[in-house]
């Protein structure tokens, strides 16, 4: 099986200071990576810099293309979804025009594509003409998510989506990227709470210290033993 995401030897620094060094990792079409760490291990600098809104050095393959020389843009049209943290949704524009400015296609693949995160995303087609504002905060990171998956990206970054909700609303969030990964998308999910990121993970990557300090299958890894590595490196 060929890789969704390749990302070989990055490097990352502001201001002169390596962020990151040499990470490198691998995502499979349906799997789940969990990319754990602690606050300013680097998670959020990677998937920025896989995005294009940071410099990063090394080589990035979406599929069998090298995009490290794109925009952020064009890296978008190539593919590759991104769920920021803190959610970002349009806030004046109703949940279904939300979705709608970012499918693809006519009117009939935007309206089949709308109806097809609806259906992922229950929640949301009851508040479909509710203004983004007016979400709580559940919803909108559920709707941060259907509007990054609008254009069917073969791999889904995700910076943190559980931060600020409640853990029932979490695990619902959380429930849903397992179901989007069982489709066939490549899910990189930076996440600081191991033990939820862990439960819908295929593989985990710790980063410590800018470096990776474990990779490896997600069975059998413990939020204690992330702690540990965290520790140690």
């Amino acid at each position: 099986m060929r890789a969704a995401l390749h990302i070989e030897a990055l490097t990352v620094g502001h201001g002169g200071a390596p962020v990151l060094r040499d990470v490198s990792l691998t995502v499979e079409p349906g799997h789940v990576m969990a990319l754990l760490g602690a606050n300013g291990a680097g998670k959020t600098s990677l998937l920025r810099a896989v995005m294009g809104l940071v410099r990063g050095d090394g080589r990035i393959h979406l599929g069998d293309r090298e995009i490290g020389g794109l925009s952020p843009e064009r890296r978008a049209r190539a593919g590759l979804g991104y769920v920021p943290e803190g959610r970002r949704v349009f806030a004046g524009l109703t949940v279904r025009e939300n979705i709608e400015v970012a499918a693809a296609g006519g009117a009939a693949s935007r309206g089949r594509r709308i109806e097809e995160m609806f259906a992922l995303f229950p929640a949301l087609a009851e508040k479909s003409a509710e203004r983004a504002w007016r979400l709580s905060g559940g919803q909108q990171q559920m709707l941060a998510i259907a509007r990054a998956l609008a254009m069917r990206p073969p791999v889904l970054l995700l910076d943190e989506p559980s931060l600020g909700l409640a853990p029932i609303i979490a695990r619902e969030v959380f429930g849903r990227l397992r179901a989007i990964a069982d489709d066939g998308v490549a899910v990189l999910l930076a996440e600081q709470n191991a033990a939820r990121a862990l439960m819908i993970a295929d593989e985990a990557l710790v980063l410590a210290r800018g470096g990776v300090a474990h990779r490896g299958p997600a069975a059998g890894l413990t939020p204690e033993a992330v702690a540990d590595l965290l520790v140690a490196g």
